[in-house]
């Protein structure tokens, strides 16, 4: 693998600013994107990426290969929908579609967080980017009545989608 990516243009170069990054900056920046250290430290072992494709494809592998324990800790890194963490311009930016919900929407938001929790022990995790107050709503409402084992899969296939969606906008824009 060469460290020189095979792509022109920002995403390329902020690939090539996160390869010739020293580990330990890469392993901080990687646990602002994910609180995984599992994730960040299968990461940092494939490094350096050719290709944006390559990065994502290897946190796909990653993800593939996290523990229960492994997506508990990265969960503990997200804060729950309809309560960005103060000052995290991710979370806030992924949770955009709450921003103008009714007071009635976040009041349901906060009561089925909170059964969601009681019932799996971790926060209700969505890939919300995009997504309304109510397409939310009504995922949560839906999810509850999984099993653990379904939504372990969900969660961590929602993990894996929030990952490539900050992985791109690091290297794109140098941010999560």
């Amino acid at each position: 693998m060469t460290s020189s990516p095979t792509t022109p243009g920002p995403e390329a170069d902020g690939l090539a600013r996160f390869n010739a990054l020293p580990e330990a900056e890469a392993a901080a920046v990687l646990h602002e994107l994910c609180a995984s250290s599992a994730w960040g430290s299968a990461l940092l072992a494939r490094r350096p990426f050719v290709s944006a494709e390559d990065l994502l494809a290897a946190s796909d592998a990653a993800m593939a290969g996290l523990t229960t324990a492994d997506l508990e800790e990265a969960m503990a890194g997200h804060p729950p929908i309809g309560r960005p963490k103060p000052g995290d311009p991710a979370s806030s930016r992924e949770q955009r579609g709450m921003a103008g919900a009714s007071d009635e929407l976040r009041a349901e938001m906060l009561e089925l967080n909170l059964a969601y929790q009681d019932r799996f022990g971790h926060v209700f995790l969505i890939c919300a980017t995009g997504l309304t107050g109510e397409q939310m709503r009504d995922a949560v409402k839906t999810r509850i009545g999984n099993s653990p084992e379904q939504e372990r899969d969900i969660v961590r296939t929602e993990l894996g989608k929030i990952n490539r969606i900050r992985l791109t906008r690091l290297l794109e824009e140098g941010t999560a």
